[in-house]
C-alpha cells in the first residue's frame, strides 16, 4: 500500500481540495458518448464520478488506498441510492489489483496517476491493461510536470504515449491549466488496441 501520510490526512481532516464533489465535465461527456458497461475508476476518492456514471447507468469499482475516502465513497453511494451491486468500492494500490477481474469497458483515472511513484508506473499501466478488453477506453487526467512534496511529478504527452506504448493509442490530448491549482494539467483519452 503506498505511504502517502498527506493524502490520509487530508482525508481525515475533511480538507482534500481535489475532492470537489463534482463530475468532471470531461468525465460526463465521455460516459454520454459510450454505451454503459463496466468502469474502472482509479483514485476514486470519496467516488463522485463512480457515483454519477452508476446513476447513468454504469456498473463498476472505485479504487482508493486512503481507508477514509472509500468510506467516504460507500456512505455517498449508499445516500445515491444506487441498487447494491451497482458499484463497489475497494480500499486498495492501483499498481496491484488482484481482488478485480475483468473485463472493464471503461477506466478513468482523475489526478491518481501522476501521485504514483516512477518505479510502480510500469505496474499501474500493467494493471490497466491486464483489466481491460480490447477496444475499451481509459481516460486519465494529469498534471504536466511540476515539483510536488520534492519531487517531480506529471507527465508530457510523449510520456503518456511511452508509458501506454503497445497496448493503448493516445486517441486525444487536451492541456489546460487547472483552475483549482493554477498549474498545467492534460485531458487523455486513450483507446486499447
Amino acid at each position: 500500500m503506498p505511504k502517502a501520510p498527506g493524502f490520509w490526512w487530508r482525508y481525515l481532516r475533511g480538507r482534500a481540495p481535489w475532492d470537489t464533489g463534482i463530475t468532471p465535465p470531461e468525465i460526463v461527456a465521455l460516459a454520454d458518448q459510450l454505451p454503459p458497461g463496466r468502469v474502472l475508476d482509479l483514485g476514486c476518492g470519496t467516488g463522485t464520478s463512480l457515483i454519477e456514471l452508476g446513476r447513468r447507468g454504469w456498473t463498476g469499482d472505485g479504487v482508493d488506498f486512503v481507508g477514509a475516502a472509500v468510506g467516504r465513497a460507500r456512505a455517498k453511494a449508499r445516500r445515491a441510492g444506487l441498487k447494491a451491486g451497482t458499484i463497489r468500492f475497494h480500499r486498495g494500490d492501483v499498481t496491484h489489483l488482484p481482488f478485480l477481474t475483468g473485463p472493464y469497458d471503461l477506466v478513468i483515472d482523475v489526478g491518481c496517476f501522476h501521485a504514483v511513484e516512477k518505479d510502480r508506473q510500469p505496474a499501474y499501466v500493467g494493471e490497466v491493461t491486464r483489466l481491460t478488453r480490447p477496444g475499451a477506453t481509459y481516460a486519465l487526467y494529469t498534471s504536466c510536470p511540476r515539483m510536488f512534496d520534492g519531487a517531480l511529478r506529471g507527465f508530457t504527452p510523449e510520456e503518456i504515449e511511452r508509458l501506454f506504448a503497445g497496448s493503448w493509442h493516445v486517441q486525444s490530448v487536451t492541456l489546460g491549466t487547472d483552475t483549482s491549482s493554477g498549474f498545467q494539467s492534460g485531458w487523455y483519452v486513450l483507446k486499447r488496441q
